[in-house]
């Protein structure tokens, strides 16, 4: 009884810790603005790139570890043209966001999330580190949900698989 009882808590332990691996449904409604100004949820932006390998960023203009990383994008963005590129801001304003955009030269589809890390968009994709990034397959399925900047090989190993 002892060993059951042992079992079933390392079990409940596991089943705590374990990570997500798909992009929930309540994150697929959550909200965010488009450059243009537009609210657009991310079940749509998702929908929008459907067909095309993508590479969403979760970034922000403050932070170090995503400015460092910026050279390891633009290569994985040389390396592959035919991926979509996503960035998903988590800066505090709509001018820092901008300004980053212009700043750093990227290139791609870009959205702001106003609550920042820890809104509801953050909790919903367990967001704990920035820069985080999730890859999707043409189909729109998740192929990798948790990947930051030290993560660039599998990151590239995994595009390299989804295209030509």
């Amino acid at each position: 009884m002892k060993k059951l009882i042992y079992f079933m808590g390392i079990l409940g332990l596991l089943s705590c810790t374990a990570q997500e691996k798909d992009i929930s449904v309540q994150a697929k409604a959550e909200k965010m603005t488009a450059l243009d100004g537009t609210a657009i949820t991310f079940g749509d932006v998702i929908q929008k790139h459907k067909g095309k390998p993508v590479l969403i960023e979760v970034w922000a203009s403050w932070c170090g570890d995503c400015v460092k990383a910026m050279p390891k994008l633009k290569d994985t963005q040389s390396r592959f043209p035919g991926v979509d590129y996503v960035f998903i801001s988590m800066d505090k304003t709509v001018e820092k966001w901008k300004e980053g955009i212009e700043k750093h030269q990227l290139e791609g589809d870009h959205y702001w999330v106003a609550e920042g890390m820890k809104g509801s968009f953050g909790k919903s994709i367990t967001l704990d580190w920035i820069p985080r990034y999730i890859i999707l397959d043409p189909s729109g399925n998740t192929k990798v949900f948790r990947a930051i900047e030290t993560d660039f090989e599998t990151i590239n190993a995994t595009l390299k698989s989804m295209t030509p």
